[in-house]
C-alpha cells in the first residue's frame, strides 16, 4: 500500500469503494483478500493490509477473507498482540468455500452468478486425479449455465472461469467443444463462436501459465497449484512479459503485486 513501507510492498486482492444503503452518506473500503492455500502468516498480513489502507486513506476500512483451501481446520479470523497493558489486532469475517459442499442444493437453486464460482470450484477439489468424473462436471456446470437465464456476456465470462479451473486432458477437451455444440444447437443459442474464440486463447494460455507456475514454484520452493492462481485473466502477452520479471523478484508477493497491476491495466 505504500512504497516505503518498513514490511516491504504490500498488495491487497481487492480494493472497492462502495455507497451504503442506509441513506448515511459515508465512503468505507472493503478489503477482500483471496487465499487458496493454509498459510500461518496470513492473519498478520490481513492486519498488515489494513491499517495501511485505513493509514493511505484515512477511512474505515472492512476487511474479509475468503479461503479457498481445503482445510476445514482451517479457519483464521482475526490477529491480535498485547505487550505491556498496549493491545492491537483485527477481527475479520471469513469464509470457507469447502464448507458449502454441505450447501450444494442451495447452489444449485441461486441465481446469483458466483453460485457457479463456487460449484466449480468445489468440484474441482473433488474430482481431482479423476478425469472422467470431472468431465461429467464440468458438462454438468456448462449445460446449468444455459438455463440460468444469464446474459450471453455473463455465460461467456462464467465458462471461462469453469474452463480454466477444471482442466482436463487434450481428448476429453476435445469430446467437451462437440457436447458444447451440441448444446447450443438444441437450445438454439448463438454463444459457440464466442465460446469458440475462448477455447483457443485459453489453450495458448493455459501453456504459458503452466511453465511459468513451474518455474516460479522450483525459484520460491512453493507448490505450483498455490503460483497459477496468481495469473487468473491475465492475457498470454502479460503472462510472457511476467516470464521475463520473474527472475528480478524477490518474493512470491512481488510477483503477485505485478500481476495485480497487469490485471488493474486491462480493467481500466
Amino acid at each position: 500500500m505504500t512504497r516505503k513501507a518498513a514490511l516491504g510492498r504490500r498488495y491487497v486482492d481487492k480494493l472497492v469503494k462502495l455507497h451504503r444503503t442506509n441513506g448515511h452518506e459515508e465512503w468505507v473500503l472493503v478489503h477482500i483478500e483471496v487465499q487458496s492455500q493454509r498459510d500461518v502468516d496470513f492473519s498478520r498480513r490481513m492486519y498488515t493490509y489494513n491499517y495501511r489502507i485505513f493509514d493511505q486513506f484515512d477511512r474505515k476500512v472492512a476487511s474479509l477473507a475468503i479461503l479457498a483451501d481445503k482445510n476445514l481446520a482451517w479457519k483464521p479470523d482475526h490477529y491480535s498482540y498485547e505487550l505491556w497493558g498496549s493491545k492491537a489486532g483485527l477481527w475479520f469475517p471469513s469464509i470457507k468455500l469447502i464448507e458449502y459442499k454441505e450447501k450444494w442444493e442451495e447452489l444449485e437453486k441461486s441465481t446469483n452468478p458466483f453460485a457457479s464460482v463456487v460449484m466449480a470450484h468445489l468440484k474441482t477439489i473433488e474430482t481431482t486425479g479423476d478425469n472422467e468424473k470431472r468431465y461429467r462436471w464440468k458438462v454438468s456446470l456448462i449445460k446449468r449455465l444455459y438455463r440460468s437465464g444469464y446474459e450471453k456476456q455473463d455465460v461467456i465470462r462464467l465458462f471461462d472461469f469453469i474452463d480454466w479451473v477444471m482442466v482436463l486432458p487434450e481428448e476429453l477437451e476435445e469430446q467437451l467443444w462437440t457436447e458444447i455444440q451440441t448444446i447450443e444447437e438444441e437450445g438454439k443459442m448463438e454463444y459457440i463462436s464466442s465460446v469458440e474464440r475462448i477455447g483457443i486463447k485459453r489453450g495458448m494460455q493455459q501453456g504459458t501459465m503452466n511453465l511459468l507456475s513451474r518455474q516460479i514454484a522450483r525459484r520460491f520452493q512453493v507448490n505450483p497449484d498455490s503460483v497459477h492462481p496468481i495469473f487468473a485473466g491475465l492475457t498470454t502477452e502479460q503472462l510472457e512479459e511476467l516470464g521475463e520479471l520473474f527472475v528480478d523478484a524477490e518474493s512470491l508477493d512481488e510477483i503477485r503485486g505485478w500481476a495485480e497491476e497487469k490485471r488493474f491495466s486491462v480493467a481500466q
